[in-house]
């Protein structure tokens, strides 16, 4: 098989082109500290504006995954809270970090979301650590409180019960109950983009939720205060679902990543080869299609118009003459 082959050369471009990829991905890697760096965006639950938008997050656009520690998460109430150290830090076109779950911790598509508040535990006991993991709540918590499996008790053991809770970023402090007014006043503006109608509020109120443990309540940009968490959280939330029910406050293991850069268009590829049961490029704003297509055409023709160009200027050049020179004296030396 001679170098001019055109087998041997497919086979050349070919690995070339898998090297170039899997450096790409390493470096991404390395940026990132997830694995996968790159996640699709499927929905349109995060998009501020239907014809689409830099900046913030589209379908079919790719959003690189950070691995960060859950206790450095920046929410909404932290980012919008006046004098909070946090204050004014903003991703993706809003306050506060967009996070991406795993919806109860369990296998399936992961919800990329906005992380708007926290509940923590103020007030704890000690459960019966005798109850088993299948123990209904009064018998873990025989003394009170809502059992949190996953909350570490002041020896740091796992599984607290909690009696009160604390919202970081507002003045909820010590409350059974978790009451939240985001009306720019008892707490940062959260416009839900609606008008007030059946006692729902043009802005986002968090009202007499008791969650069921400590994490993050989660909010699509584009949901109208309809946040992951449910009706138990929000009036006229309809909620995430998954195969165990409406999905609880963000705990620490269901966290796959935080979003950072978008890659704007591109993801489009591949939801355009999604099988059945994915919404495909339902959700794809028309303006992300223009520009893929003007960037494939870019990639497809700009080689074509940029070679001869090259070519002149390098045939032009000295060092190609004389390089043309020795080959030749090289030749006829040979012979």
């Amino acid at each position: 098989m001679s170098d001019s082959d055109p087998l041997k050369t497919l086979v050349r471009e070919l690995l070339l082109a898998a090297g170039m990829i899997g450096l790409l991905i390493l470096a991404l890697y390395a940026h990132t500290g997830s694995m996968p760096p790159l996640v699709v965006v499927e929905s349109s639950s995060m998009i501020h504006d239907i014809d689409g938008e830099v900046g913030s997050i589209d379908a079919g656009d790719l959003v690189l995954v950070h691995n960060h520690d859950f206790d450095t998460i920046v929410t909404f109430a932290e980012a919008t809270e006046v004098g909070n150290s946090k204050f004014g830090y903003s991703q993706h076109g809003l306050g506060g970090d967009v996070i991406i779950y795993k919806k109860n911790g369990e296998a399936g598509t992961p919800i990329i979301h906005r992380a708007i508040m926290e509940v923590v535990p103020n007030q704890i006991l000690t459960p019966d650590r005798d109850a088993t993991t299948d123990s209904s709540n009064s018998e873990h918590c025989p003394e009170g409180g809502t059992y949190d499996s996953e909350s570490l008790d002041e020896n740091g053991l796992m599984g607290v019960c909690v009696l009160t809770w604390d919202v970081p970023g507002t003045e909820v402090i010590d409350v059974e109950k978790v009451t939240v007014h985001f009306d720019g006043v008892k707490a940062g503006y959260y416009d839900c983009k609606r008008m007030a109608h059946a006692n729902v509020e043009p802005y986002l109120v968090v009202w007499q939720w008791e969650p069921r443990h400590a994490g993050i309540l989660t909010l699509g940009d584009n949901n109208n205060c309809s946040v992951d968490q449910g009706s138990q959280a929000v009036n006229g939330s309809s909620g995430v679902h998954s195969a165990s029910g409406t999905v609880g406050p963000i705990r620490s293991s269901w966290l796959i990543g935080v979003g950072g850069g978008e890659i704007p268009w591109l993801g489009t590829v591949k939801l355009m080869v999604s099988g059945e049961g994915t919404p495909g490029t339902s959700y794809v704003p028309s303006s992300s299609f223009f520009i893929l297509f003007l960037i494939i055409g870019g990639v497809l023709v700009l080689p074509m118009l940029f070679e001869p160009l090259i070519r002149r200027l390098m045939t032009g050049a000295p060092e190609f003459e004389q390089a043309a020179s020795e080959q030749l004296k090289q030749y006829y030396e040979e012979e």
